[in-house]
């Protein structure tokens, strides 16, 4: 078994360092794309929980009988937008369909294009740099985990 990284990984000939590294720093951005969008996720879901549980407090509010401040609840707060026009949904579908698939589909065409679809070469070469040759836990492969390296 080969102690180099797996074949996908590997930068094709004639790739340059500095390719190589604006490829990195391209990875680097859009992990803060993905961050973004799993925080645009999160809120969705907690505006989700919000207007549920504020829908409950409002039936107990009316209940305990103030109906006047269930009423400001249910005309000011209950089905409102987040923002002018969206509820968090249409944030999610907005940024998805817009920054988020434009971001992710340059990445993958400079993939393509740059890197002969190969996808993290920078990350790659950066294990190989910093790794131990043979030492437990600094195995090239998961196929090399088992001992055998």
């Amino acid at each position: 078994m080969s102690d180099l990284p797996a074949p996908e990984h590997r930068r094709p000939e004639g790739v340059t360092d500095a390719t190589v590294e604006a490829l990195g720093k391209l990875s680097a951005a859009i992990d803060h794309v993905e961050d973004a969008r799993g925080h645009l996720y999160a809120f969705h879901r907690l505006c989700g929980s919000a207007e549920t549980t504020m829908e409950e407090a409002t039936a107990m509010i009316r209940g305990a009988g103030h109906d006047d401040i269930a009423d400001a609840l249910d005309q000011g707060v209950l089905g409102r937008n987040p923002l002018p026009g969206m509820w968090s949904f249409q944030m999610v579908e907005s940024y998805d369909d817009g920054f988020y698939a434009e971001a992710k589909g340059i990445q993958q065409r400079a993939i393509d294009e740059l890197m002969d679809g190969k996808r993290h070469v920078f990350e790659a070469e950066m294990k190989e740099l910093r790794r131990t040759r043979g030492r437990e836990g600094h195995e090239v492969t998961p196929e090399h985990a088992d001992g055998d390296i």
